[in-house]
């Protein structure tokens, strides 16, 4: 999507300010996240990086500033966001099957009266096989492991076929191979264009997975090409000093650039 050959990015956020009981959480935050890329978020706990997702999404109102997406207000374009939302923030006692779940993803597209047909099954079983549960289709969401419910939502958030997804730690609860199972997925997706905005907590890993990355404290610390924000002073800015040993990832890194 452009206008006169200037591409639009997949996201604008201008001097957003959120403020919880008159305390701000986040201040001031811009970025411009262009279409194609996948963006790491990174920050200590508190740093607002959950608020973000939700203000993006329309679900924390903003004290001020505001959020573009493709270049529009998001009620224009909601239907091409997709949303990860954390595991905890979740009812999993709720009486629904797996394949139910992700059809979810689908009824953004089918309007308040159209039920899902045959088009929408196939699509939500793909995405569950993308996923590597379709065995578990018509099993109760409630009793599937925490690494499991996770995969559950990233296939409703594949069978939306969105442009921009949004996910607050989908690697939460998972092991090691469904999590490298979920990045090949992921880099699948923004291969195709799409864009990618994760919030992730493991830096070891941080600095393979992203092309960019969003270093957040509240405030924006740094925003970038993951090569040129992921330094040891930026992460001692953004961490404070809780950060000897990932700092030394950082200058691990740093030296095997040069």
């Amino acid at each position: 999507m452009s206008t006169e050959g200037v591409a639009v990015p997949a996201l604008e956020i201008h001097d957003l300010t959120v403020s919880y009981q008159k305390r701000p959480v986040l201040y001031g935050v811009d970025m411009t996240v262009p279409a194609g890329s996948m963006v790491g978020v990174v920050g200590p706990n508190g740093a607002g990086k959950s608020t973000l997702i939700k203000s993006v999404m329309g679900l924390v109102q903003c004290s001020d500033g505001w959020v573009k997406v493709f270049g529009e207000d998001l009620k224009k374009n909601i239907s091409r966001v997709g949303y990860v939302p954390q595991r905890e923030s979740v009812d999993w006692d709720f009486p629904v099957s797996v394949i139910d779940v992700v059809l979810m993803g689908c009824y953004g597209r089918l309007g308040l009266i159209r039920r899902p047909g045959k088009e929408e099954k196939e699509k939500a079983y793909a995405a569950l096989k993308k996923v590597g549960l379709e065995a578990y289709e018509k099993r109760q969401i409630a009793n599937l492991s925490g690494g499991q419910q996770q995969r559950v939502f990233l296939a409703r958030a594949l069978a939306q076929e969105s442009d921009l997804y949004l996910m607050d730690e989908p690697f939460a609860g998972v092991d090691a191979a469904t999590e490298s199972a979920i990045v090949e997925l992921l880099r699948e997706i923004r291969d195709q264009g799409k864009t990618l905005i994760v919030v992730h907590h493991d830096l070891g890993t941080a600095r393979e997975y992203f092309d960019m990355m969003l270093l957040l404290n509240m405030r924006v610390v740094a925003f970038g090409k993951t090569k040129e924000v992921f330094t040891g002073d930026l992460l001692q800015k953004t961490y404070g000093g809780r950060l000897t040993v990932l700092s030394e990832i950082a200058e691990k890194f740093a030296k095997q650039e040069n």
